[in-house]
């Protein structure tokens, strides 16, 4: 399945998995990756860049396929951790959470605008816009149906992925409840070349998260999520449970942020996320969790997106009704 971002990214399958907070480590990029699509380590997961170099290194040894960072902004400063992606070889990064400028003018500065890809997530038009003058090769345009942190306008991506497409020249991914064949093909056909999913890939075999975060996936329908962190200007969405609740109840007597801190803590979440502790700290979720049966292998799960989409794109003008001739 050709589009314009396999073809700019050097990938077989136009999906990229997302950049996982304590999840998206070598073992699942390279599942991804190996299986034609786009892997990701998430850089926020390490304190120091010994450490995050031997994720690196380990996930080279995993596949020999293109692979890439993500960079989510605002945890701390982490161009040292930018210089050993670079110095490593790798050449895709995906940066979130915040203004791309700086990462973006790093990479410049160290003379390599012309071999990294980068992308970068968005949830609008002005950011998607800003992200290509900035030098960006590809923006993936965020919907309110997806999990973890979101735009603040809840734009869903049915009206979001063709704003975005109509508003840049680069090539736009859509992200945001998508999780099967149905949803790679909806977003070509909104203009996209490609999908980003993150839920998802956390019911996959590979990725290293709880088996109870897993099976909670399962067995949540798409109604089982909210938003949280909207106080404080930082709307994520995540799956309904106990540290949830106990979230958006505070946040309802305007709480100042350190108030707040101790129940939103990435430690928190990576309690639940990886530790299983799922009454003790909350996960991320998109409204996708009803789309989730399962928990195949990354490549069952991309063989049966790609494959299913094909179908379905191939089959699209057999469920028009013809009129009948003579009719109006």
């Amino acid at each position: 399945m050709k589009t314009q971002f396999t073809e700019l990214f050097g990938v077989e399958k136009p999906i990229v998995q997302g950049g996982l907070q304590h999840l998206a480590l070598a073992k699942l990029a390279a599942a991804v990756s190996n299986a034609g699509g786009l892997g990701q380590i998430t850089a926020a997961a390490f304190p120091d860049p010994i450490s995050f170099r031997e994720e690196v290194r380990l996930c080279k040894r995993l596949t020999s396929k293109p692979f890439a960072i993500n960079f989510a902004l605002g945890h701390r400063p982490m161009f040292d951790l930018l210089d050993v992606a670079l110095e490593e070889g790798v050449r895709c990064i995906s940066i979130t959470a915040g203004n791309p400028e700086t990462m973006i003018q790093h990479v410049r500065n160290a003379g390599l605008a012309d071999e990294v890809k980068i992308l970068v997530l968005v949830a609008g038009i002005r950011a998607a816009q800003k992200a290509e003058s900035l030098g960006a090769h590809c923006v993936i345009a965020v919907g309110y149906e997806g999990g973890g942190h979101l735009g603040r306008e809840d734009i869903g991506t049915l009206v979001l992925v063709p704003r975005v497409v109509d508003a840049v020249k680069i090539p736009v991914l859509a992200s945001g409840g998508i999780g099967d064949a149905r949803g790679l093909a909806a977003a070509l056909a909104l203009g996209a070349a490609g999908i980003e999913m993150g839920t998802r890939f956390v019911a996959t075999s590979e990725c290293i998260a709880h088996q109870n975060y897993k099976e909670a996936l399962v067995a949540a329908r798409e109604t089982d999520t909210e938003i949280i962190e909207r106080s404080i200007g930082r709307p994520g969405r995540a799956l309904r449970g106990k540290v949830s609740q106990d979230i958006i109840k505070l946040e309802a007597t305007n709480p100042s942020l350190d108030q707040l801190l101790p129940f939103i803590s990435g430690e928190v979440n990576k309690h639940a996320a990886v530790s299983g502790e799922m009454d003790e700290g909350f996960v991320w979720a998109g409204q996708v969790v009803g789309l989730i049966h399962d928990i195949p292998t990354v490549q069952e799960l991309l063989e049966r997106i790609t494959n299913g989409a094909e179908e379905i794109l191939s089959n699209l003008g057999k469920n028009v009704v013809q009129p009948k001739e003579g009719s109006a």
